[in-house]
């Protein structure tokens, strides 16, 4: 199976004209200004069905024995490819391509898609990729279940694990539609409060809107994965933790130089890339032919 992902990571950048510092900010504005940077990442792995009990022990540790087993055999990324880029979603994605060129072929069974609802990203990745199924990432969609029900419940309240784990079950069965229906029907209702009802109706827009990519069911029968962990770790370690540190502030092209080496070195390509700037180095700096060498075996 080919996978392939994407999602972006802010970058602090340097402005080139500094723009006078207000006394106080207002609602939303900040100090600095980020850049976006585009991670996307292509890599094979074998098909593993579940079902979506076997996620929901797993997920929520009800099973902690029964999630080591699950755990221990899941099927690890092969020849995972990094790349992340300043240059803007259309950008990344061209390279993207180039990598899914060359690693497509008659071997290849399934081709997945995974991204986090980013409307932006899922636009271009249905445009340039139509082969591939583009799956929602489970987590960013649980993590709006987990806004409702502290909504609702409380953070404290004991029923908010079984009520997770109860629609949870529901998500990955393939019911969104019923989820839907029933959180804007509690939205209605006369007892839920201003805050209840805005936090139903966001995350029920938000399962609408992403409804065609959120089949769990289907995936998990099909042996695919659901969740972007992989592009999530990269967006961390690749960006965030090199990039984002406190103080921190980058010039585009330094910043871009920066990711570009950080890539291939997380993709293991650094070895092979510094050998030829090795050999384009000696090339500019020695042009024409290889100069003979002369050994005097007198001396």
């Amino acid at each position: 199976m080919l996978v392939i992902q994407a999602d972006g990571k802010g970058v602090p950048i340097i402005l080139d004209q500094p723009a006078k510092q207000a006394v106080r900010l207002g609602k939303g504005q900040k100090r600095g200004r980020k850049k976006e940077a585009v991670v996307t990442t292509a890599y094979t792995i074998t098909v593993m069905p579940r079902t979506p009990r076997e996620v929901v022990a797993s997920f929520f540790d009800l099973v902690p024995q029964e999630a080591d087993t699950a755990t221990a055999r899941r099927p690890a990324p092969q020849n995972k490819h990094i790349w992340a880029t300043l240059d803007g979603k259309d950008a990344a994605l061209d390279r993207l391509a180039k990598q899914v060129t060359t690693r497509d072929g008659p071997h290849i069974q399934h081709r997945v898609a995974l991204c986090d609802g980013c409307e932006a990203l899922q636009t271009r990745l249905s445009a340039r990729f139509p082969d591939f199924t583009q799956i929602l990432d489970f987590i960013h969609a649980n993590e709006y279940l987990w806004d409702v029900a502290n909504t609702l419940l409380g953070e404290t309240n004991e029923q908010r694990l079984p009520w997770m784990v109860e629609h949870t079950q529901q998500l990955l069965a393939g019911q969104a539609s019923q989820l839907i229906g029933e959180f804007r029907d509690r939205a209605q209702a006369s007892s839920t409060n201003a805050a209840q009802r805005k936090q139903l109706l966001k995350t029920a827009g938000y399962f609408e809107r992403n409804l065609p990519y959120m089949d769990y069911h289907v995936y998990l029968a099909n042996g695919w994965p659901i969740a972007s962990g992989v592009i999530e770790g990269a967006c961390r370690h690749l960006v965030k933790d090199r990039m984002d540190i406190t103080g921190a502030r980058w010039g585009l092209k330094r910043a871009e130089a920066i990711l570009k080496l950080r890539s291939l070195k997380i993709s293991g390509d650094l070895p092979a890339y510094m050998k030829f700037h090795f050999q384009q180095e000696a090339k500019r700096n020695y042009p024409g032919p290889p100069i003979p060498v002369v050994i005097d075996e007198a001396a």
